[in-house]
């Protein structure tokens, strides 16, 4: 990871000193952003990708170690450091025993903390290189496994790869337990956005009156217990692809939605004003005849031809779990 994509998110509720720090990690090369408290960090994470936090100890409300608590609930994998000047060993110990990366005392030294900041991110690169191998071996044996031999599975292997290299919007069509899900995968796999998410959603397993929150996220405040601002699974899919199963339980009033996204790129959160740029691939699947769905005034039609760019038929009893 290179200095200017490593987000690193200061919090202290000493405004001048977390000013300071943030100056002289811009000159190194790292984009901050700056928190008074832990509330405040949290919210701002909810809403943005941070890939670092140095975090005070002693703060008034929750202090640096609650605040690592709740990060790990949420974010596992990020990495904390927490900053004192009022430390002790039992605390740096049960702080680093607890997921804390590194307990530092003040005054902090901006080499020695940009070293071993540099180190935790050679570390993670490392880890998602394995990770990304790791995935790349797992759905290509899952995608041996689905197109098998005969000669309509061998048509489709075929048609995926060629559909994969475009930017088309698929809808994969064929019966419950045929594999929809597989070929998604193997699209999304074989395409240039394969190092980006496959985030899925099944449209008829989610409840009519939380999808459009499931998809689209809210603002804080959009709605009663919205208390933070939360990201959709269109935002999530960013650079990646986003699978839409069963598209024919979607709602009519978020197919409009659905339609402008796809048409402008662009959607609002749930409470929101500001369009957010949307960069998705889509694919969908259903089981049902959407062209009938259509004719009875059950499916919009703009929409249904704006989803089947690139039809995909999976044959009967293909191999692979049910979708």
């Amino acid at each position: 990871m290179k200095r200017r994509d490593a987000c690193i998110l200061i919090v202290d509720d000493d405004r001048p000193q977390a000013e300071t720090l943030a100056r002289v990690l811009g000159l190194e090369g790292f984009p901050t952003r700056l928190a008074k408290s832990g509330r405040q960090a949290l919210e701002l994470m909810a809403g943005e990708p941070i890939d670092l936090v140095l975090s005070d100890l002693k703060m008034p409300g929750m202090d640096g170690l609650e605040l690592f608590r709740r990060i790990r609930t949420r974010w596992p994998e990020l990495p904390v450091f927490i900053v004192t000047a009022h430390g002790t060993i039992e605390t740096a110990i049960e702080a680093v025993r607890e997921g804390v990366v590194d307990f530092i005392q003040k005054p902090v030294y901006a080499e020695e903390l940009i070293h071993r900041f540099m180190k935790v991110f050679e570390q993670r690169a490392l880890r998602d290189e394995n990770k990304e191998l790791r995935k790349r071996l797992l759905h290509r044996d899952r995608g041996d496994a689905m197109v098998g031999t005969g000669p309509a599975m061998t048509r489709l292997r075929e048609e995926i790869a060629r559909v994969a290299r475009t930017e088309a919007t698929v809808l994969i069509l064929g019966e419950s337990g045929t594999g929809k899900e597989l070929v998604a995968d193997a699209i999304h796999y074989g395409s240039a956005r394969s190092a980006g998410p496959l985030i899925k959603i099944n449209c008829a397993a989610i409840p009519e009156t939380l999808l459009e929150d499931e998809l689209f996220g809210h603002e804080r405040g959009a709605y009663t217990g919205a208390d933070q601002r939360r990201k959709g699974r269109f935002e999530l899919a960013d650079k990646g692809t986003l699978f839409l199963d069963e598209i024919g339980e979607m709602p009519q009033s978020l197919q409009v939605k659905l339609l402008r996204l796809l048409q402008e790129h662009t959607f609002q959160r749930l409470g929101g004003s500001e369009p957010i740029r949307s960069d998705v691939r889509v694919i969908c699947a259903t089981n049902q005849d959407l062209g009938a769905r259509v004719s009875k005034g059950e499916f919009r039609e703009d929409l249904y031809y704006r989803i089947n760019v690139v039809p995909l038929l999976v044959p009967p009893r293909a191999t692979g779990p049910k979708t």
